[in-house]
């Protein structure tokens, strides 16, 4: 069979199919169960090249392997799945259409742009990176959600839950969402430099990550029990 087929890539795949579920549940109308799987591939893209490393004996094509495949599954993890939900939730508007596309492409980009980069570095030296130049295509793992958090503590202080989903029927909402799709879009091809996080940041991350994970799944809850 076509392809290398080992330990290594698991993680990668598995975001890949939380991907694609992510995307046909939101298109069925389950925004926040979407999320969820928004944060899983950003938990899995946060462990698969430590487990990639952990075989030490990868030949060079399965090194480039790995950095293919991967970028080809951030493409529809962290780019195709918060652009389908900002189209849903904002409702098919015209204006959701353009700033996903651009979304989308400022994502491939970066990648194909990381990913000659990066060839072109492990050439040279066998280090970990240690910064990235713009922003990472994945920190949409964190940041999609944690806006949808920040709209859910809004709701809940509220003491009406089910205006989760009815504010985004509200222009102002549809807006702040296509404004943040739009600038994280540019951050990923703008030209700054951001430090790779170290082993301790990580575990912030993920308890970050976690903490949402909570709030969505109360939300979630009280929506399917109200």
């Amino acid at each position: 069979m076509i392809g290398f087929y080992d330990y290594t890539v698991i993680l990668t795949y598995m975001s890949l199919v939380s991907a694609i579920g992510g995307i046909a549940l939101v298109t069925s109308d389950h925004p926040i169960l979407a999320t969820f799987c928004l944060l899983f591939c950003g938990l899995c893209d946060m462990f698969d090249g430590k487990v990639a490393r952990t075989k030490k004996n990868r030949t060079a094509e399965e090194k480039s392997f790995g950095i293919q495949i991967d970028s080809l599954v951030d493409v529809v993890a962290f780019g195709a799945l918060p652009a389908t939900m900002t189209i849903e939730l904002c409702g098919h508007r015209w204006y959701a259409y353009i700033i996903s596309a651009l979304f989308v492409l400022a994502g491939v980009i970066r990648l194909a742009y990381y990913n000659v980069t990066e060839e072109l570095r492990q050439k040279d030296t066998d280090e970990v990176r240690k910064s990235y130049s713009g922003l990472p295509i994945t920190c949409s793992s964190l940041i999609f959600p944690f806006f949808f958090c920040l709209i859910s503590v809004y709701c809940m202080k509220q003491d009406h839950i089910s205006l989760f989903l009815q504010l985004f029927q509200k222009t102002g909402f549809r807006i702040g969402l296509c404004a943040l799709t739009a600038v994280t879009g540019l951050a990923f091809i703008t030209p700054f430099q951001i430090r790779k996080p170290r082993s301790r940041e990580l575990w912030f991350l993920l308890i970050f990550g976690a903490a949402m994970a909570v709030v969505l799944l109360i939300v979630y809850l009280r929506l399917v029990l109200k």
